[in-house]
């Protein structure tokens, strides 16, 4: 079973493993690249305020606030890059990408969650691995790397740029840069802080993105269909491991019977033509797997 998926058993409460290690460095590393573009890079849009003019007195000017912002910039870039490969080359993050696409079925969720929420539907949607807020706050990600990198790109090397380029691309390309930034600021710090953490379910904090795990009563509560899978397939697991110890022991009981026939002829050896012994267990090997 993928370990991102698995359950355990934790000081008598169930916990489900929702981020394997790998993801909580890489979702870490993104949101402290992140804030930090955002701290350093606010007061830039904003240069003529009080607040901007006091933030930079206290990192000691505009010119390490820029060094600041770049060196948080090549962390993010280096995240999406890890991120592209990860999603291609690794078993997990390939599971990962598909579980992530949106589906028809994410389409109807968001209705019925609508008609629930007008109460004209008795219950909301039933979830799977991800949600559809989940994955909106996934893709969202991608389209504002994208902007965010190349717009930055253009801006940090506008020598070189304007030698291909006209001015005008890069008048654009600072608008872009600096829109999606406050955008992204204010998509992060109203859709999902409080889809994560200020949700009454889950105030004051979510410590997945620390611990990787989610209670059994959270899965139940917002991964229903995931958590079904999760249950049938143990079910499955059991039956099988339960089929093959019948199969080992009833192994055991012909060959135990067959030595008590071998002992009543008093034969001394038995004959290589027709022991069965060397061929038990290989069979038991077999049903075992």
């Amino acid at each position: 079973m993928n370990h991102i998926r698995e359950g355990k058993e934790i000081s008598g409460q169930r916990e489900f493993v929702r981020l394997s290690l790998s993801l909580r460095i890489q979702h870490m590393a993104l949101f402290s690249s992140v804030l930090v573009l955002i701290v350093t890079g606010l007061p830039q849009k904003y240069a003529y305020t009080s607040v901007s003019q006091l933030f930079f007195r206290i990192v000691g000017g505009v010119v390490v606030s820029g060094i600041i912002h770049r060196v948080a910039a090549g962390v993010l870039i280096g995240v999406g890059v890890y991120h592209m490969f990860y999603v291609v080359l690794t078993r997990e993050g390939r599971s990962l990408f598909r579980d992530l696409l949106p589906t028809l079925k994410d389409f109807g969720d968001v209705g019925r969650n609508v008609l629930y929420f007008f109460g004209f539907a008795k219950e909301r949607a039933r979830f799977g691995r991800f949600s559809y807020l989940e994955k909106f706050d996934y893709w969202a990600v991608y389209w504002g790397m994208v902007i965010m990198i190349c717009s930055g790109l253009m801006l940090w090397f506008h020598e070189h740029v304007l030698q291909v380029i006209p001015k005008l691309w890069l008048d654009i390309a600072r608008e872009a840069h600096s829109d999606e930034a406050l955008l992204a600021t204010l998509a992060i710090f109203i859709w999902h802080f409080y889809n994560v953490h200020f949700n009454p379910s889950r105030f004051p904090m979510s410590m997945t993105w620390w611990t990787g795990k989610i209670s059994e009563e959270e899965m139940m509560r917002d991964h229903p269909l995931e958590y079904q899978r999760i249950i049938a397939e143990e079910s499955q697991t059991v039956k099988k491991h339960v089929s093959q110890g019948s199969m080992l022991e009833g192994a055991d009981t012909n060959e135990s019977s067959y030595n008590q026939e071998e002992k009543g002829t008093g034969k001394g050896e038995v004959s290589p033509d027709v022991s069965s012994s060397a061929d038990a267990p290989q069979i038991i090997d077999g049903a075992t797997g």
